[in-house]
């Protein structure tokens, strides 16, 4: 680990995990968020939440001025409760936006400019403030581009399709096959690394972690020792008990 040699006050109070679809950095920031008690900012859910929601208003995903006014007209709020993660308009959303065909929404209005720009604005008043460890694809190139720590997790496509397929068969969907996801996976990557707008990448200062042949605990290790010499470091202080 190389020390941060900037002042404390260039960096943002933001740990920055990206990664590609089905990598596990949902599951590895919400744990990561718990064990060093600060906030978990799910971006994924926000598109998701976008993609279904405007999806059921019978909004066309493309840019215009039915999208703009759809934008202006919604109000999300994020991190309700312990129950409730995500609610465009008072309605609750958390468990709807995991259903498998919401990828897809969630892909296609992730690459539409007014919406990285409406969740842009979103996510960093969210962050204004107190540590919190945020996780998307473009967190610490776009979104954060001064995180004080950045990562990029990976893992294969089998294994990655094998987590989802797990995910959904727990929330009770058993129509999908692993085939089908693991095609669905390499097209996500496709979209997402190849979009105009904020593509997937690593940035060129994340800590890359495969986490392929990794157990859980292993990578919230691996990671909290990472963020707590940084924080340490740049005098950012983090929950009560770290």
């Amino acid at each position: 680990m190389s020390q941060n040699t900037k002042d404390p006050s260039e960096f943002a109070q933001v740990i920055a995990i990206d990664g590609p679809s089905g990598s596990g950095k949902s599951t590895v920031a919400r744990e990561l968020a718990t064990a060093l008690h600060v906030l978990y900012i799910d971006t994924g859910a926000m598109f998701r939440a976008l993609g279904f929601f405007a999806d059921q208003q019978k909004i066309d995903l493309v840019e215009g001025e039915k999208l703009t006014s759809f934008l202006n007209s919604i109000k999300m709020d994020y991190g309700v409760s312990s129950k409730c993660l995500i609610r465009i308009n008072d309605l609750d959303l958390t468990e709807k936006i995991r259903e498998h065909n919401v990828s897809k929404l969630a892909s296609i209005i992730s690459q539409l400019p007014s919406v990285r720009k409406y969740l842009l604005d979103f996510q960093r008043a969210l962050a204004l403030n107190k540590v919190c460890v945020m996780e998307g694809r473009d967190i610490g190139t776009v979104v954060f581009p001064n995180s004080f720590c950045k990562f990029f997790i990976t893992a294969s496509v089998d294994i990655r399709a094998e987590r989802r397929l797990k995910q959904l068969k727990e929330g009770g969907d058993h129509t999908i096959t692993l085939e089908q996801i693991k095609d669905d996976v390499r097209k996500r990557d496709e979209t997402d690394m190849n979009r105009v707008v904020a593509p997937l990448k690593k940035a060129d200062d994340a800590t890359l972690l495969d986490t392929t042949e990794l157990g859980l605990d292993d990578i919230i290790k691996i990671l909290s020792n990472e963020v707590k010499f940084r924080a340490a470091h740049l005098g950012f202080v983090l929950g009560p008990n770290v």
